[in-house]
């Protein structure tokens, strides 16, 4: 079978799952603490076991694959909000999250008091301290640059501040939860807290518009291609192939 069919299958896939990394971008872009996902995209040779390919068939078997996303970790937009609960992290930090599947870590810090009086986030997760889960009772809530949590003039804890290092990889957990790989966690020191705030998704709607376009065009191109493939390949197979035999 002709290879360009090949390459037009593969360019088709990898452009339909950029499209969907695209979407969610834009779909969160009022998110508070949401970070954008770049599509990665990588060139895979084909090969024919040991025999070397001559340059004309390098260029017909190279085919275009997404390898993956890769986390935007500019920061984003602090916005006041006047909510006492409502903390974003200036710098690379993160906020850390216990849920049920695990530790994950998060920048939207829209949090809130469970009626036990647990500091929890907005999907119902228990914010982590750097002693555990944080217990808030009383009135005024006062937050420092550094985590720690003050109710009603005592102190309730302080959050547990983490950052990574360049070269780990954050991966999505769903919404604004991210994982990591166990171990790389650091302790936060050079990330600060600004109480009623929240950081705004670090989205582009402007660029993942545009993005958006390119990706839809390029969709459309390789199910043209596709077509034209595919009719010249049912003509083969009703004329030419019976006349061969």
């Amino acid at each position: 079978m002709n290879s360009g069919y090949y390459a037009a299958c593969t360019g088709l896939m990898s452009r339909t799952q950029a499209l969907e990394t695209i979407a969610n971008n834009l779909a969160n872009v009022s998110t508070a603490g949401f970070r954008a996902s770049h599509n990665v995209f990588s060139s895979v040779l084909a090969t024919t076991g040991d025999s070397p390919l001559s340059d004309l068939n390098k260029d017909e078997n190279d085919f275009g694959v997404l390898s993956g996303t890769q986390l935007d970790n500019s920061q984003g937009a602090l916005v006041p909000t006047g909510n006492d609960l409502d903390l974003a992290m200036e710098g690379p930090g993160y906020f850390a999250v216990q849920t049920a599947a695990g530790p994950v870590y998060t920048r939207g810090g829209n949090f809130r008091v469970s009626p036990q009086g647990q500091l929890i986030t907005a999907a119902g997760d228990p914010v982590i301290g750097e002693n555990g889960p944080i217990m808030i009772l009383g009135q005024p809530i006062s937050i420092s640059a550094d985590g720690t949590i003050s109710a009603n003039g005592a102190i309730s804890g302080r959050l547990k501040l983490v950052e990574f290092a360049p070269a780990v990889e954050l991966q999505s957990a769903g919404g604004t939860y991210y994982t990591a790989p166990t171990g790389t966690a650091t302790a936060g020191k050079t990330s600060q807290v600004r109480q009623g705030m929240l950081e705004s998704s670090n989205v582009n709607p402007v660029t993942s518009v545009v993005e958006l376009i390119s990706a839809q065009r390029e969709v459309e191109t390789m199910r043209r291609v596709l077509t034209m493939f595919s009719t010249e390949l049912d003509k083969t197979a009703t004329q030419d192939l019976p006349r061969v035999s």
